[in-house]
């Protein structure tokens, strides 16, 4: 089985061919993560172009599963018809009988994650719709209801990592966007934290998107940013 890398690269694009150049330039060194804007514009058949392109490299198809547990269900089933991704994903938000719907129909050889608080997200943002002030609380109480569901691990910012080992243990794998290589443009992150800080805090991976993918050589800066974890 090949293993799982610790970095995903998140190729944010609606062209196959420039997924496919990214892919390949970052293969033997990163999975690769596609999500909303690359599925809606070319669904299951699009994900396999890029993905034959690279035979060996690891998928997590970023797709943030979210309504009643048959239908996401459904949702899963379809999807996994044809692609066996290394990480799935849904939303923890959907609660404990969506997620082990969900779990229950997941191919064995995909692990299924739970996103708990976007990155995107502060306490500000978690107020508004109704969901209190403590983003970090929030988190937890979400990443507990995935483990009490079966998922492998949940989708965290790496503020959350710490708290979430006390709470679901050391093999509750975590997956970790908003991350942003020293120097780099925050966007529209939130709660980030370099590759090494989240490393040392105990990411088991991490999702780099821009600072890769609008590199002018995305492979060159990929391993740079190997080399500081």
């Amino acid at each position: 089985m090949t293993s799982i890398p610790r970095i995903f690269c998140a190729i944010d694009t609606t062209d196959v061919g420039q997924a496919i150049t990214i892919a390949k330039s970052i293969e033997g060194m990163a999975g690769v993560k596609l999500g909303l804007e690359f599925f809606n514009a070319h669904g299951v058949a699009g994900v396999r172009d890029v993905m034959g392109a690279v035979h060996d490299t690891p998928l997590f198809l970023d797709l943030k599963y979210h309504d009643i547990p048959n239908t996401v269900a459904g949702a899963i089933r379809a999807v996994t018809h044809n692609i066996k991704p290394a990480f799935l994903n849904v939303h923890a938000s959907g609660g404990v009988e969506m997620m082990k719907a969900a779990k229950a129909v997941c191919p064995p050889e995909t692990k299924l994650l739970a996103v708990t608080v976007l990155t995107s997200i502060d306490s500000t943002t978690l107020s508004e719709v109704g969901q209190g002030e403590d983003t970090r609380e929030q988190v937890i109480r979400l990443s507990r209801l995935a483990e009490v569901a079966g998922l492998d691990g949940v989708v965290c910012s790496s503020h959350e990592i710490d708290a979430i080992r006390k709470s679901c243990g050391a093999d509750f794998i975590t997956m970790v966007p908003g991350i942003r290589p020293e120097g780099s443009n925050a966007g529209d992150q939130k709660r980030i934290m370099t590759p090494a800080e989240a490393v040392s805090k105990g990411a088991n991976h991490l999702v780099i998107g821009r600072p890769i993918t609008q590199s002018k050589n995305p492979a060159e800066t990929l391993r740079d940013i190997l080399n500081t974890i």
